[in-house]
Parts: structure tokens; C-alpha cells; sequence
């Protein structure tokens, strides 16, 4: 019989989820702002090579121009620096996990009534997402790029490392699921409140009630159990809705 290709390895399929192709007219703007999105999500961390130019315009739909265009808009910014020669490219700059330069509150309140639909809207999506990874029959690959970003998470030495691996094991979640559109839409709410998120103060005992919850999401969607996930995973976006809620309402 003859076997289908090969699943795509759930860290590829993250990047190419992020990296999509653009629809709309907007290609410049559009383009600034996914590569912007994948760099503050960390999925392309600090001292990282984006994407060869051309597989990146593939990859967005866009022309080299386009491509090259927002690149240098972000090099501007501060989040790139490019570099020629022998192994150069294009490299990120921006340390992803950053708190936003504007105060907290004054963020939430730009964001009015959004701040609150997004943590609805996460509430829905991301528990969804866990109890559909965990119907999937993950390979060997997928189950070890679970474990290791719940083990980044742990092993963080700082605060704003913490920050961005806790994002990278939501995105790891929803990219074990293989459906694209739940990893766009879990990339988009990480990205709403990743900057409020980390500019609230470390409460050290929610650490710890974090890396259990963790644990017990990434345990029930290793043995398969989607009830569990999604519950464990409710009670995760609540805790940290009430967090939010309590600093920036």
C-alpha cells in the first residue's frame, strides 16, 4: 500500500501557519506585521536567521520587493539586522518578552472593550485546542516537542523568559492539532495579550499554579484524554483572565 507524505514536523507547521499567504491588498503592512508577530511571539527568537528571502516571499505571497520593503521597516524598528557575506541573512534583535514601552494600564485601555473579547475569545479557542491535540495520534517528534517546550517553561531563568515560553507552549498546543486556522487564531491571542501579560508584576505562586496546569494539559494530551485537557485548560485561561482583569480593569 502505498503511504501518504510524511506529516509536517508541528515546529515547521507553526512557522508556516504564522507565515501564511496574504489575501488582502495590503501587502506591505500585512507583512510587516506577521514577521513582527512571529518575532514578539519568540517562534523566531532573538539572535535567530528568519527564513532564506525567497522561501519567505513564497511562503507570504509576496514579491521580494514587498518582502524586502518590510524588512527593512523592521531593521528600522529595531527588530532585524541583516547581515551579508558568508552566513549572513537577516537575524532578530528584538528580545522577544519585552513589556511594552507604554504602562500597562494605558495598553488595556487603548484596547477598551477588545482586552475583554480577547480573553473570551481565549477562553474558547485555546481549551479547544488542547482537547483536539489530544484526539491526535502524535508522533514521536510532535510528543517530544510538547515536552520540550513545557520543559522550557520550567527551566526559564528570568521572567521574560518565562513570558515567551509559556507562549511558545500554547502555539506548540494548537500546532500539534495540524489544523492551521487554530494555530492562527491561538497566534492571535497570544499576540493581543502578550504585551499586557508581560507587564504585569511575576507572582511567583502563580508560577507554580501555572507549571501544574501546564503539566496536567500536556499529560492529558499525551495519554489521549481530551476531557481533561480542555477542562485543565479552562481553568489555566481563567486564572490568568483574573490576573489581567485584576491589574488592568
Amino acid at each position: 500500500m502505498t503511504q501518504g507524505p510524511a506529516p509536517e514536523p508541528a515546529e515547521a507547521a507553526l512557522s508556516r501557519s504564522l507565515f501564511r499567504p496574504i489575501r488582502d491588498g495590503n501587502a506591505f503592512e500585512v507583512t510587516v506585521e506577521r514577521l513582527a508577530r512571529a518575532i514578539k511571539l519568540g517562534v523566531v527568537a532573538v539572535g535567530e536567521r528568519l527564513p532564506p528571502e525567497r522561501e519567505l516571499a513564497e511562503l507570504l505571497g509576496v514579491s521580494r520587493m514587498t518582502l524586502r520593503e518590510a524588512i527593512k521597516a523592521l531593521a528600522d524598528a529595531g527588530f532585524v539586522a541583516s547581515r551579508r557575506g558568508r552566513g549572513g541573512g537577516t537575524f532578530v534583535t528584538f528580545q522577544a518578552g519585552t513589556p511594552p514601552r507604554e504602562h500597562p494600564s494605558e495598553v488595556a485601555r487603548s484596547m477598551g472593550d477588545r482586552l475583554h473579547q480577547a480573553l473570551d475569545f481565549r477562553r474558547v479557542v485555546e481549551p479547544g485546542a488542547a482537547a483536539l491535540a489530544a484526539t491526535r495520534s502524535l508522533s514521536a517528534a510532535e510528543r517530544g516537542y510538547l515536552a520540550g517546550c513545557f520543559a522550557e517553561c520550567t527551566d526559564a531563568t528570568d521572567n521574560r523568559q518565562r513570558r515567551v515560553a509559556d507562549s511558545r507552549l500554547h502555539l506548540a498546543i494548537a500546532s500539534v492539532t495540524g489544523c492551521a486556522p487554530l494555530v492562527t487564531a491561538v497566534a492571535d491571542v497570544q499576540s493581543q495579550l502578550g504585551e499586557l501579560l508581560a507587564a504585569i508584576p511575576v507572582l511567583r505562586r502563580n508560577i507554580a499554579h501555572s507549571d501544574t496546569q501546564h503539566a496536567a494539559v500536556v499529560q492529558a494530551i499525551l495519554s489521549g484524554d481530551g476531557g481533561v485537557a480542555r477542562t485543565v485548560m479552562e481553568e489555566h485561561c481563567d486564572a490568568t483572565a483574573a490576573l489581567l482583569r485584576g491589574f488592568l480593569g
